[in-house]
């Protein structure tokens, strides 16, 4: 796969992109706006149950997550750990050791109907990360 993205992008470099040129400061505002983008608790807390549906450490959540484009947890890892424990105080979820040093989280039965009524909600009607963390 890694191939044929790389190949991808040679191609777009001669034929896509060889008409379009930026300036350094385009770039750096491109840059600049990449590393500024920020995704609203609900967004971050629905992709998180997303990759809940099958069992998965806390390690491969952020990575997986930082692939979405959510980076919140790089640096702070800790920070996911809080959220995937109130899950589980909630019920959504549930966790077991792996291996003796791995521990998974899996959405369970109450977790996916959440995640099913929260994805046929219009975005605006959300149900408030608040709401489903602490009500």
């Amino acid at each position: 796969m890694d191939k044929r993205l790389k190949n991808l992008r040679k191609t777009m470099d001669h034929e896509v992109f060889a008409q379009l040129k930026f300036t350094e400061n385009h770039k750096k505002s491109i840059r600049e706006k990449m590393r500024q983008e920020t995704h609203s608790d609900e967004e971050i807390l629905i992709a998180m149950m997303q990759l809940l549906v099958q069992k998965k450490t806390g390690y491969q959540l952020v990575g997986l997550l930082q692939s979405r484009g959510i980076l919140n947890f790089k640096e702070n890892e800790g920070s996911l750990y809080v959220i995937l424990h109130r899950l589980e105080l909630k019920g959504l979820l549930t966790s077991s050791w792996q291996g003796g040093d791995a521990k998974f989280y899996q959405l369970n039965k109450k977790g996916r109907k959440l995640l099913k009524k929260v994805e046929e909600q219009p975005s605006s009607n959300h149900l408030s990360f608040k709401e489903i963390l602490e009500g």
